[in-house]
């Protein structure tokens, strides 16, 4: 069962009321205020343009640890030589077009829409939303972009124009976030690439206790900056 919000409701249904698939309920709007209320109780918009809006909650959940990061010995080259630099920050619009125009195998299409991408940049400007570019020379090559709330990074898509791009800047992402007191990366749905890079699945129940302590942390929105 899903429930249906009206654009003037200001609040979302409890999060483990979700339905197997996680579909948790339908409508409301994609404001930056709504967006960053919903990612605060681990609920995420996944719908395509045209669509109904609609909002998820993924039981049992993806997450990362950064201190369970695994680092292939296939990286280590990508990460000890100069083919790639990387920044936080830097070009917030271009990584998230890329991610949108990235095409993925099994979508005919993209769920980062207009709509969902102008509400990410406002809070990229305010300080809430952040990316990671990776540059081969002057090029940029891959990136991904989430939302920072608390000790908690909510990851939300990446993207790699050359072999490996996008794997070098999570990890570098991974490493920054823990140097920072980070407890967690949300990455939302199970996948092999998330798997060999250490992430695993925890209950919805566990999850949520994450999200409670969370909202009792400092939030601090502020760009984030690291030299090339």
């Amino acid at each position: 069962m899903a429930y249906y919000l009206p654009p003037e409701v200001e609040f979302f249904p409890h999060p483990l009321l979700a339905g197997e698939e996680g579909f948790l309920a339908m409508g409301s709007s994609l404001t930056p205020e709504r967006l960053l209320l919903a990612y605060t109780f681990g609920i995420f918009p996944w719908s395509n343009a045209g669509e109904p809006l609609c909002w998820f909650f993924t039981d049992p959940r993806c997450i990362l640890y950064p201190d369970q990061l695994r680092i292939t010995k296939s990286m280590r080259p990508y990460l000890n030589g100069d083919r790639f630099s990387w920044s936080i920050d830097r070009d917030f619009r271009a990584v998230i077009a890329s991610c949108k125009s990235t095409i993925r195998k099994g979508q005919g299409g993209t769920w980062i829409h207009q709509e969902l991408e102008e509400a990410f940049v406002a809070l990229h400007e305010a300080g809430h939303a952040h990316s990671v570019e990776v540059w081969e020379g002057d090029e940029l090559v891959g990136g991904l972009y989430g939302l920072a709330i608390g000790k908690i990074f909510f990851g939300e898509s990446m993207f790699a124009k050359v072999s490996n791009a996008s794997k070098y800047g999570f990890i570098q992402l991974v490493r920054y976030l823990q140097e920072r007191g980070y407890w967690l990366i949300d990455c939302q749905q199970r996948t092999t690439h998330l798997l060999s890079l250490g992430a695993e699945t925890i209950s919805g129940h566990s999850f949520m206790d994450y999200l409670r302590k969370n909202v009792l942390e400092p939030d601090k929105p502020q760009k984030w900056s690291r030299p090339l």
